[in-house]
């Protein structure tokens, strides 16, 4: 039987990295897109080409890399911002320009301040603008769910008629309930009558992200926008995971009805935008979640060990992850198969890559006994998502006897010089990050910090997370570390976000686009 497809839209680089501290730079941007394109995202929202330098440079990067995917730039429907998203696309093989307005009575009175007459006018030009660029065009009515549908009807026809071939349906406050999305996407899709594709964009205010997408589906809707995660704004927003897999699981609900995602990559996809964004998702997170397999009742372990199905409607084989996923190779093992195992992992790195991750997995197999494929992503991930490095730990020493004070010895290379200082602080980590400032002339604000094991065992790879900022006027850099000594790590992490603020040509500020953020 023929199954109609349902498109997913990824927006975890452009919504999904407007969550709070998950900035990313364009190397790391550019892994995240390839692997969303291996895990068989149909179009990826690469991101909002107007509202920075940094973020047209990263979609312009990826649009030259990604071959299989549509890549997609948001922009206002402003003509400026859709100039910027066409040059940024140019020279992508398949491309989309997402423009929006708001249609919601609340949204033109207070915000837009314009007639509703007034804003069919602006969508209208801005979607015939748009078409100069690109033939597939997509108009999204934001904030659809509090919208009119009398008027949401009559914006819809216009664009539509001026050459959009999606129409995008966001519920961007996530106020809606499932029974109230699928009349709207019903009614819209009776409407359009196969003139152009709907689409939902569904946020998770009220936890109902995932369920008002299946309800969409359910009553016409094509299209889902989501992110891998449940990444995005608030409280985020519809997780690509759960509604692939419920679609997949429920085939009774969803007869006739699939999507083109490989999702032996959705475990893969989720751990390297956690590793890249620094936002784990949280432990009893439906699929990608820590315990989303775990079994701790006596009844279910019970059941389990019967019949696997007595309490598992999914394996965990389906999303990719494999619970046995201890890496039998050690500091004897061979290129070669080392290499077998990253491509077992869904890695794909030349030799020059191939080599830089091996060595590090040698320095790791002398000192750590057991290497498990999380540490093998981490050290993967590590690399690919490599800046250039103005600024590299050389080594490091702290001193902190008890009860005296706490300092730190750090050496750091710089134009091929090294500098050693010494500073102390009011904690171990305050004294190194203390001591990188004095070195680099750089005064850090430190405004988040996460360290996690990567595994088990007392020889666990420490992943540390830091959010800094070096100019209380532009964001937050996220960055790095990945050693066995947990102050290693914070140290590599602290200069990792330096390098990022570095990288950024001319120090890219973010412009003040407030009414780019959502839709």
């Amino acid at each position: 039987m023929n199954q109609e497809i349902i498109k997913i839209f990824d927006t975890t680089l452009r919504d999904g990295e407007q969550s709070p501290g998950a900035s990313m730079n364009t190397e790391e941007k550019i892994q995240i897109a390839v692997q969303l394109e291996r895990l068989g995202v149909d179009i990826i929202e690469a991101g909002f080409a107007a509202a920075s330098p940094g973020d047209f440079d990263a979609i312009d990067k990826i649009s030259q890399r990604v071959q299989n995917s549509i890549v997609c730039s948001l922009a206002r429907a402003v003509e400026k911002d859709i100039k910027a998203a066409g040059d940024a696309i140019a020279k992508a093989k398949s491309k989309r320009i997402h423009t929006f307005i708001a249609t919601s009575p609340i949204h033109m009175q207070h915000k837009l301040k314009m007639t509703p007459n007034e804003v069919i006018k602006r969508a209208v030009s801005a979607v015939a603008y748009a078409r100069t660029f690109v033939r597939d065009v997509e108009f999204s009515c934001e904030d659809a769910g509090r919208s009119e549908m009398t008027f949401m009807k009559e914006i819809v026809d216009a664009v539509i008629e001026a050459g959009a071939t999606t129409i995008n349906l966001p519920d961007t406050v996530g106020f809606r309930l499932p029974s109230e999305i699928g009349k709207m996407v019903k009614e819209m899709s009776d409407f359009v009558k196969g003139r152009a594709i709907i689409s939902v964009h569904n946020h998770n205010d009220l936890g109902l992200g995932v369920a008002n997408s299946l309800e969409a589906i359910m009553h016409g809707a094509r299209q889902i926008e989501c992110t891998v995660n449940g990444l995005g704004e608030r409280a985020g927003n519809a997780a690509l995971e759960e509604i692939v897999m419920a679609i997949k699981t429920r085939q009774d609900i969803f007869k006739g009805f699939d999507t083109r995602i490989n999702t032996k990559e959705i475990y893969p996809t989720s751990r390297l935008i956690a590793n890249i964004t620094g936002i784990e998702p949280q432990p009893n997170k439906a699929i990608v979640g820590k315990n989303a397999f775990a079994h701790e009742s006596g009844i279910h372990q019970d059941g389990m060990l019967k019949h696997k199905e007595t309490y598992e409607i999914i394996r965990p084989s389906d999303i990719g992850l494999d619970l046995e996923d201890t890496l039998i190779l050690g500091k004897h093992s061979g290129r070669a198969a080392f290499k077998d195992k990253l491509a077992k992992l869904g890695f794909e790195l030349d030799e020059f890559g191939l080599n830089a991750i091996f060595e590090k997995f040698k320095i790791l197999a002398d000192k750590k006994k057991v290497i498990y494929d999380d540490d093998i992503r981490a050290l993967v991930t590590s690399e690919m998502t490599h800046i250039q490095k103005a600024y590299e730990l050389v080594a490091m020493q702290l001193m902190d006897s008890t009860g005296g004070v706490p300092s730190a010895a750090v050496t750091i290379r710089h134009n091929d010089m090294e500098t050693t200082d010494a500073g102390i602080g009011g904690g171990t980590i305050d004294a190194v990050f203390k001591t990188i400032d004095r070195i680099t002339g750089y005064q850090g604000t430190l405004i988040d910090y996460s360290v996690k094991s990567l595994s088990q065992g007392k020889d666990a790879l420490a992943n540390v997370t830091v959010k800094v900022t070096f100019n209380d006027n532009e964001p937050a850099m996220i960055g790095h570390g990945l050693s066995l000594d947990t102050m290693l790590a914070s140290a590599e992490a602290y200069i990792g976000a330096l390098n990022s603020y570095l990288s950024m040509e001319g120090k890219l500020k973010i412009k003040n686009i407030d009414s780019c953020k959502t839709i």
